[in-house]
């Protein structure tokens, strides 16, 4: 029995591959193995060749891997594209029969078409054919895919139930008919954990942060926030827009938190594009707003599907003029939920907006986590209250404090009149050109308000920055396999520093690291080398070298070492795995 397990399913678009991993993922964390999956897809509705991969183990993974175990190839075309992903002692899953091909020793045939037509009537059972198949493989208990068959299919009637149990079972009853036991995994020890992707933890945190008015045009990866928020909305009384364009969407949530609700737009970097001018709108008007913007590859369309990290400082320097902001940038499932309530609790403090920043890979990848700590969350309102609010008369909205944050009153609940302008403006929020108000209100808005955010920075996660020779540096969505590849350095060679929060930069942290006798390499997915620019820019330190991937795919655990390996020649020897 072996330990760990990477099986990819492969077809084109049109042929179910999200249903047939999402069942996958649901049965293995079922059977109590930890999971880490991602998805490769075309910008398509029907053709072309995507994938959904899913890495098993009886450890915990958080990435992952280039090399594949098992290949499920559903379109003859995969074979050919997929073949040189797989192990030497790997197997691929093909129909020769359908497919043309003939005994091959790296395949195991499986006449997914001629069982699909068969029982169901229809090629679309082969995604069920499929699970049945890699369950099988993977040494899973039939009732266990029966339970999430009829879990997954329990809506749509009795009669395509029992058509996927028969397929799955006819796939699951022809694997084991062959008795190869090679990828048969230990069996493990289901722990009661939830199963979400990046984007599922932001949603759903958002939703309980309180957020009442959410925002956006579907654009591709922020779309499936917008999913999540919808399906709670009714059950927590959330207003749900699908505007007409990013500048709507904007301008919708900006009007929504002046009127006192908490509100957020997802997005990615062409609609944030558009919503730069509503951007500096909220700072002028000190409104608290959240924003996420789920990197894709640009310039314009780029790779619609696929994932980059080329957006951080157009995030960080987004709309004209000075203006206080946070930018965090989760590197997990449990970061993307817990620094979503972060974000709209600092909005709300701070009276200003706040931008999430994510990426497809992240979006869409899969894992098992620990059941959310509920009692982390903090749904602190810093508004006057209403009781309060019945009270006051001569109401300056923007107020000049020592923090620059302004007592912030709601319309309707306030007796007097709330004044609030784009153009620069006096306490009362009346229009102003007057030279020393316009200085009094920049420090208001910028720089008090920042002085602040740096006490409350996100702290930066650490590993080894003491003893290491070689550092490296990410944020967002490399931190896991930045994570495996130095927890499986033998020599203790390699330490990382992640950043959940990248603006107001963490400065401190790089200015602890011995960089007389350490290595600084930066991993990131972009060609451009933003984080590398950015430490120079913030700390006056250059760093060793980059790590930069700008094809569109993740990094994986096996590409990282191998740049390793790469970068420090015969040297690199003992940057090995466990």
């Amino acid at each position: 029995m072996r330990k760990e397990l990477t099986i990819r399913v492969t077809g084109e678009a049109g042929q179910g591959l999200k249903t047939i991993g999402t069942l996958l993922c649901k049965i293995f964390k079922r059977a109590g193995w930890n999971l880490f999956a991602n998805q490769d897809y075309m910008s398509r509705i029907r053709g072309g060749n995507n994938f959904f991969q899913i890495r098993v183990s009886i450890d915990p993974v958080y990435c992952a891997r280039q090399k594949c175990d098992l290949i499920i190839a559903l379109t003859k075309d995969s074979i050919d594209i997929h073949r040189k992903f797989l192990e030497n002692n790997g197997k691929m899953v093909v129909d020769q029969q359908k497919f043309g091909f003939e005994n091959n020793e790296q395949f195991i045939d499986v006449p997914f078409y001629s069982m699909a037509q068969e029982i169901g009537g229809s090629d679309i059972y082969m995604n069920s054919i499929a699970c049945g198949v890699a369950s099988a493989l993977a040494g899973v208990d039939f009732s266990r895919v029966k339970q999430e068959l009829e879990k997954t299919f329990g809506k749509k009637g009795g009669d395509v139930i029992e058509k996927n149990i028969r397929t799955a079972s006819l796939g699951y009853e022809t694997v084991g008919q062959i008795g190869d036991r090679s990828f048969t995994l230990e069996e493990g020890d289901e722990k009661g954990e939830i199963l979400l992707n990046g984007h599922d933890a932001l949603g759903i945190s958002a939703v309980i942060s309180g957020c009442k008015f959410y925002s956006a045009y579907p654009m591709t990866p922020s779309t499936n926030i917008l999913n999540v928020i919808v399906r709670y909305a009714d059950r927590f009384n959330i207003v749900v827009e699908q505007a007409e364009d990013e500048i709507a969407a904007a301008n919708m949530v900006i009007g929504a938190s002046f009127a006192g609700v908490r509100s957020m737009a997802g997005t990615s970097g062409g609609g944030f594009a558009l919503m730069t001018e509503a951007v500096s709108l909220a700072g002028m008007t000190e409104v608290p707003v959240v924003f996420v913007v789920a990197q894709r590859p640009g310039p314009a369309t780029g790779f619609p599907t696929r994932t980059e990290q080329s957006d951080i400082n157009f995030v960080i320097h987004a709309g004209h003029g000075e203006f206080a902001r946070a930018v965090f940038t989760p590197g997990t499932i449990e970061e993307a939920f817990y620094l979503t309530n972060k974000a709209f609790q600092a909005a709300e403090k701070y009276q200003i907006p706040v931008f999430i920043v994510t990426d497809q890979h992240l979006a869409d990848s899969y894992r098992n986590v620990d059941v959310f700590d509920i009692k982390k969350i903090n749904t602190e309102r810093f508004i006057i209250s209403r009781e309060d609010s019945a009270g006051i008369t001569d109401y300056k909205r923007y107020a000049l404090t020592p923090s620059g944050i302004s007592p912030r009153a709601i319309p309707s609940w306030i007796n007097d009149v709330i004044y609030a302008d784009s153009d620069e403006h006096t306490e009362y929020g009346h229009i102003t050109e007057d030279a020393d108000i316009r200085v009094q209100m920049v420090n208001k808005r910028f720089l008090k308000k920042m002085q602040g955010l740096r006490q409350e920075i996100e702290p930066p996660v650490t590993y080894k920055t003491d003893q290491a020779e070689i550092i490296l540096i990410g944020f967002g969505s490399t931190f896991g396999v930045v994570k495996e590849v130095c927890e499986s350095d033998t020599k203790s060679r390699l330490g990382f520093v992640h950043l959940p929060q990248i603006w107001p930069f963490p400065a401190e942290v790089f200015k602890e690291l011995d960089t007389k006798r350490m290595k600084l390499l930066t991993v990131e997915s972009n060609a451009g080398a933003k984080l590398a620019g950015l430490i120079r820019m913030e700390t006056g330190i250059t760093v060793t070298g980059s790590i930069l991937r700008y094809d569109g795919r993740p990094f994986d655990r096996d590409y990282l070492l191998s740049k390793l390996t790469e970068e420090f020649g015969d040297g690199s020897s003992s940057i090995s795995e466990s």
